[in-house]
């Protein structure tokens, strides 16, 4: 009697490179090492490298980084010259005020939407911890990782008010401008107070259920942030 071995396939193609699953995720993966390479100034902001240099200083395989490159290309944080490199984004006072008025299209509307319909106990956390975080910064150094937190906090539960996957998914790439653009920003005590005030503006008109208010109090925070940047870029 012949035995017929039983074929190993289910396990191989679930680490096999040419399978399209993966291939995703080693882009996904070398996307994101590009971007963390460019915010922790790796790549430096500007930088023109050929694809071989690339590969070399963030140790990544071909075909992810031109996977990577394409959808970075297509969100215009590179452009990619043929057989001559790959030019990064370098924030200059244009890109900011494009990415600060691209902000507050989709944020205003958002902003109202978190104060007409948004959840009351939601809100009332995000004034509590913002209280709390302003004093301790009235009595300490300014904890960075603590202020980007909150203010993905604030910012994302607006946009997600509004219920729009479309939207989101563009808030996420925008914040890779707001990234950019804010890397060279002079981080100090007063001026992390006067942002997370601005934030508690909002919050408060939210808490009224005033969506005049806290649209017009999105718009200040954004022109003020704007003014902020501007004087350092």
């Amino acid at each position: 009697m012949t035995v017929t071995k039983p074929k190993k396939t289910s396990r191989a193609r679930l680490t096999d490179p040419a399978d399209p699953d993966v291939i995703l995720r080693l882009g996904e993966k070398a996307y994101r090492a590009i971007l963390q390479g460019l915010f922790d100034r790796t790549v430096p902001a500007g930088a023109f490298l050929s694809q071989a240099e690339l590969m070399k200083l963030l140790d990544l395989p071909v075909q992810p980084l031109r996977d990577a490159l394409r959808a970075l290309e297509s969100e215009g944080l590179v452009t990619i010259h043929p057989r001559s490199g790959i030019q990064f984004t370098k924030a200059d006072l244009e890109l900011a005020r494009s990415t600060y008025q691209f902000r507050s299209i989709i944020e205003r509307p958002a902003a109202r939407a978190f104060a007409e319909s948004g959840d009351a106990a939601l809100i009332q956390k995000l004034i509590d911890d913002h209280h709390a975080l302003i004093d301790q910064v009235e009595h300490a150094e300014p904890d960075l990782l603590a202020l980007d937190e909150i203010e993905q906090r604030l910012h994302g539960s607006m946009i997600a008010s509004l219920r729009n996957p479309l939207v989101e998914t563009t808030a996420r790439r925008l914040k890779n401008y707001v990234t950019l653009v804010r890397m060279d920003r002079l981080v100090t005590r007063p001026l992390v107070l006067r942002t997370l005030r601005e934030h508690l503006d909002i919050l408060n008109a939210c808490a009224a259920r005033d969506g005049d208010a806290a649209e017009a109090a999105l718009s200040y925070h954004f022109q003020a942030a704007l003014q902020r940047i501007l004087g350092m870029v």
